[in-house]
């Protein structure tokens, strides 16, 4: 019975300490264990950093072995930014391990500086955590189209007649925005409704290098919720049109048989017919409209805008061109993530990215869930640049989510 008692007697005073101190620790470790995704990289990530400030350094020779080169030195300083972060990281983090290794000492001279090494840690990791989340938005894949100019396509979708004249408010919309920055843009097509304010379609070329980079987000369906100027009881209709964003590969310039040359021999079936519609007599009676279909995917272009048969071939050739190279990495995308495509595939009001609501003064991003009472501001292009930076963080996130993911 006097062995029970002892086994089962409360630990001696000394032993008890240990006990809790071994038990403290543990406790430590494994919540800093929890903790240090935050304010760790990965180790693949870190590689990846490591092997892209390399890089930056082979780029930083070149340009002075071989002269300046206007690409290299873009690359080089959107490098030395995610080097100049890798360094300080790489500082922080030994520093953070030696503190942390004081912090749990038993060391007794060891035990008055805990205190004032605990605080260290905590301002350490703050920053650490701030030096992370900026190595991974550098890490994050730049879009092989970012830096080209752009196409825009306005289509209306559900709506009827409403839908069409949104599509035009749409359009103009951008045109808006494209002059209040001063970048260079065309009208290639516009398709409008004959005695309506409407169109069925309508195609700019914004000339800008790096529009596509800040245009991408904004294809898909856009939805309006409104009284038309044809409501006679004063109710609210829902209609919807669709953006497509595609980069622009080439000028679309008059020199029609080199873009031609671009493509296989019987890989485009090109007709050549008569304009349809108001134009004029020289339109209606000269072949100078073209259509191109492109036979592997069935994609079609149409242009008669232009009374030269010529300027109407190449600037469909460039529409061609954009909408393939668009496909392509969407299918490229699709296949390495397994997620579906952000462009546009139809143009029904459920798969709406933003709705515009007329009566409540509001404009709502569904993807990012922000929500701005400045319709006005939008519609007329001042106001536009808040909805796109908010998409654009938005995307990096996502962007960075899917490289931890990957990684």
């Amino acid at each position: 019975m006097s062995m029970f008692r002892a086994v089962v007697r409360p630990l001696a005073p000394s032993i008890r300490t240990r006990f809790l101190v071994s038990t403290f620790l543990l406790s430590q470790n494994f919540r800093v264990g929890l903790e240090e995704a935050d304010y760790r990289l990965h180790p693949q990530l870190l590689a990846k950093a490591q092997s892209l400030r390399t890089e930056r350094d082979k780029l930083l020779k070149s340009l002075t072995d071989h002269g300046y080169d206007p690409a290299k030195a873009l690359e080089q300083t959107r490098l030395d930014a995610m080097a100049s972060s890798l360094a300080r990281y790489e500082q922080f983090v030994p520093t953070l391990d030696d503190l942390h290794k004081l912090a749990v000492s038993q060391d007794p001279e060891s035990l008055e500086l805990r205190d004032a090494a605990l605080e260290e840690i905590e301002d350490i990791k703050q920053q650490l955590r701030y030096i992370t989340d900026k190595i991974k938005k550098s890490l994050v894949p730049t879009h092989p189209f970012a830096s080209y100019p752009c196409l825009l396509e306005f289509r209306p979708g559900v709506g009827g007649a409403e839908a069409a004249i949104f599509a035009r408010d749409l359009m103009d919309m951008y045109i808006s925005y494209l002059t209040l920055k001063k970048w260079r843009y065309s009208i290639l097509h516009v398709n409008e409704i004959s005695g309506a304010d409407g169109i069925t379609e309508g195609i700019l070329s914004v000339e800008e290098p790096g529009a596509y980079e800040r245009l991408r987000f904004e294809g898909g369906i856009h939805r309006v919720q409104r009284v038309p100027a044809t409501e006679s009881k004063g109710r609210v209709h829902t209609s919807a049109a669709a953006v497509v964003v595609l980069p622009q590969l080439d000028s679309g310039g008059e020199d029609s048989t080199a873009a031609e040359r671009s493509f296989a021999p019987g890989e485009v079936r090109i007709d050549i017919m008569r304009a349809r519609g108001a134009g004029g007599q020289h339109v209606n009676t000269t072949e100078s409209a073209v259509r191109l279909t492109h036979i592997p995917t069935g994609i079609t272009v149409s242009m008669q805008d232009n009374r030269s048969q010529h300027k109407n071939k190449a600037k469909a050739f460039m529409i061609l061109r954009a909408r393939l190279a668009e496909k392509e990495h969407a299918e490229q995308v699709a296949h390495e993530r397994q997620s579906r495509s952000a462009q546009v595939t139809s143009t029904d009001r459920s798969d709406k990215l933003r709705t515009y609501n007329f009566p409540q003064n509001r404009v709502t991003d569904h993807r990012c869930g922000f929500t701005m009472y400045d319709l006005n501001g939008c519609m007329d292009g001042s106001s536009l640049d808040t909805l796109l930076d908010s998409v654009a963080d938005w995307a990096q996130e996502e962007e960075m989510k899917n490289l931890e993911i990957t990684e």
